[in-house]
């Protein structure tokens, strides 16, 4: 049976957690290396850190942050935001991370993708992708970059599989359209990745209860669940420990990963 993972995800600016909407109306959460540290602790199985604004204002991922959290947690990390070059990826996994994230500088430069899989194998190499429903597209999914900011005229299901196609090694899909709704996870287009790529996909944007996760890991192939609102948000009633978490889908025939 296929065991599924859950992936604490921090947007990340300035060193600090940020939790928006839609990626609007963004709120303080409080310094990303102490959370990441009693995520750890409370068994999450990854850790997923986007510098969100970084790609938009040209610069590179604030790598003094992804030290810190990566002197804290012991599990597998994956960082994104602001990857240009394939010295920018040996950097931040010399900092400390095990994979590196490619979305915005993918879409300008999709070799980045090859380049970084032919360096340091596919398995490092996550291709994420912000997408949003548009019905003129040939899927009803247009990608967008820069922080949701762009559209590209890109259909979402073609650029996953060229993404596959070049060497990468996973693929996170992240719907604009739940981003930090806490109204459950975008299933039709989870369906319609899988059957457009064969490599692991990562879901995220939607989940605000445990029953969101059910469904996401019943009713699809997706292989890992991002997960932050649900985990610390303000704006939820209430948050739950990755433990109650994996506790609540055992319970449901949902295969996790053991707690240590």
């Amino acid at each position: 049976m296929l065991t599924r993972r859950l992936v604490a995800c921090f947007d990340i600016i300035k060193g600090n957690i940020t939790k928006g909407v839609q990626f609007q109306d963004n709120i303080h959460v409080g310094p990303a290396a102490e959370l990441a540290e009693a995520m750890y602790h409370s068994q999450i199985d990854e850790l997923i850190f986007f510098d969100i604004t970084a790609s938009n204002e040209r610069r590179g991922i604030d790598i003094e942050t992804v030290k810190e959290v990566a002197k804290r947690v012991f599990i597998p990390f994956t960082v994104g935001g602001g990857i240009k070059t394939l010295d920018d990826m040996y950097e931040a996994l010399k900092a400390g991370a095990e994979k590196i994230s490619v979305d915005s500088m993918a879409v300008r430069n999709p070799e980045i993708i090859s380049q970084g899989a032919k360096a340091f194998g596919s398995q490092c190499v996550v291709l994420s992708t912000q997408v949003k429903r548009m019905p003129g597209m040939p899927s009803g999914y247009e990608v967008y970059i820069d922080g949701a900011r762009k559209a590209t005229g890109l259909d979402a299901m073609e650029w996953i599989k060229r993404g596959q196609e070049l060497g990468a090694g996973e693929i996170c899909l992240n719907s604009i359209d739940c981003d930090g709704t806490a109204q459950g996870y975008d299933l039709e287009l989870m369906k319609l990745a899988e059957q457009a790529v064969s490599i692991p996909l990562i879901a995220s944007g939607g989940a605000g209860r445990p029953e969101h996760l059910s469904d996401l890991f019943t009713q699809t192939q997706a292989q890992a669940a991002i997960i932050s609102s649900m985990l610390y948000s303000p704006r939820l009633e209430k948050n739950y420990t990755p433990a109650e978490l994996k506790e609540y889908l055992a319970g449901q025939g949902v295969c996790v990963r053991p707690m240590i």
